[in-house]
């Protein structure tokens, strides 16, 4: 039996569908959003409405981007022989948050896992494979994918895959994290 009307349950069923939000969390965004003053949820509405319309995937590194090609490959800063393969839009955030890497990302929007039925082809690998073909400057490929069972999959497939092709395939390190000092006890 729901405690709440029909039109509530629908807004917390529909908050409940986003990824991490339990039962609880939706009935506090539900509630929140029915609490918040009618220019504040329009608000809302129209930032949801406008990230839908107009963001995209850019055509080259497939980066979601207001604009195509996106930022970081459009500048001339960027090192464009220098190209790390990450799983999500969100490992591109990451990185970039260092401000240490200079060059490009090849983003492929998932990774192999057989398991759930996630291939090669149902991620971006063969576009990854076009664009080191059609640009023989590119120097590095840099791994950077999770280290999960499925990120390792998709790094040693990638590696194999590109070694025929003559560009160097380095993978990005996992564990402790740089700058900081190891202290040993004797």
């Amino acid at each position: 039996m729901s405690y709440y009307s029909p039109s509530i349950e629908k807004l917390i069923e529909g908050f409940e569908k986003l990824p991490s939000i339990g039962h609880k969390t939706a009935v506090r965004l539900a509630f929140y959003i029915l609490n918040a003053g009618e220019e504040e949820v329009t608000e809302f509405i129209n930032s949801i409405t406008n990230a839908k319309a107009n963001l995209k995937y850019c055509s080259s590194c497939f980066n979601i981007s207001d604009t195509d090609p996106c930022p970081i490959c459009a500048s001339p800063k960027r090192d464009k022989n220098l190209i790390c393969v990450v799983e999500d839009v969100k490992d591109v955030i990451a990185m970039e948050r260092t401000h240490e890497f200079k060059g490009i990302y090849h983003v492929l929007h998932g990774s192999i896992s057989p398991m759930n039925g996630i291939g090669p082809d149902e991620i971006k690998i063969k576009e990854l494979l076009t664009k080191i073909q059609e640009n023989s400057e590119i120097r590095e490929i840099i791994i950077a994918t999770n280290p999960r069972v499925e990120g390792e999959a998709t790094a040693m497939y990638i590696s194999k895959i590109l070694k025929p092709l003559g560009v160097k395939v380095t993978r990005i390190a996992h564990g402790i994290p740089v700058r900081r000092r190891l202290r040993i006890y004797r």
